[in-house]
């Protein structure tokens, strides 16, 4: 299954920092930055630079918190089926700018746009928001709304 990254990243008005997503896959969704990693690059390494690519901020693998594993399939589009690294950090440098791919906003942690976002979203990213690390598997039907899902229990690796 391909591994894909998503970060987000946290100011210190209680604030969480979403981008939506302006093409391709997930366009017109609010989300956190990320995407695929790149031949012999490490999971946060790919979640830095995808943050960087996509919001012309930097920020160092190191100073990423890993919060877990999203495993999503997608019927009749295997092509689409990852496992999404989770991760957020509570310190950057610089400013968020739009880019070709990603428009991004602060939204207050009460404020979360969960309707404009993926279907999956409120049942893990709630418990991420406090301090959490997760994994669930998501089952998308062909009309791209959740099928089945569970929460896997045991270690996260």
């Amino acid at each position: 299954m391909r591994q894909s990254t998503l970060v987000f990243v946290f100011n210190p008005k209680n604030q969480i920092l979403l981008a939506m997503k302006k093409r391709g896959f997930g366009k017109d969704k609010w989300n956190g930055a990320g995407g695929k990693l790149e031949p012999g690059e490490t999971i946060a390494q790919a979640a830095s630079r995808e943050l960087f690519e996509e919001t012309s901020v930097r920020i160092g693998p190191a100073a990423l918190e890993s919060r877990g594993v999203l495993h999503f399939h997608f019927d009749g589009n295997p092509d689409w089926d990852q496992d999404v690294n989770v991760f957020v950090s509570y310190g950057y440098d610089g400013e968020f700018e739009e880019t070709e791919e990603m428009k991004p906003q602060w939204f207050d942690i009460g404020d979360i746009p969960y309707d404009a976002m993926w279907e999956d979203d409120p049942y893990w990213l709630p418990r991420v928001l406090e301090g959490e690390s997760v994994e669930f598997e998501f089952f998308f039907g062909r009309d791209g709304h959740i099928e089945e899902y569970a929460e896997v229990y045991g270690e996260i690796g």
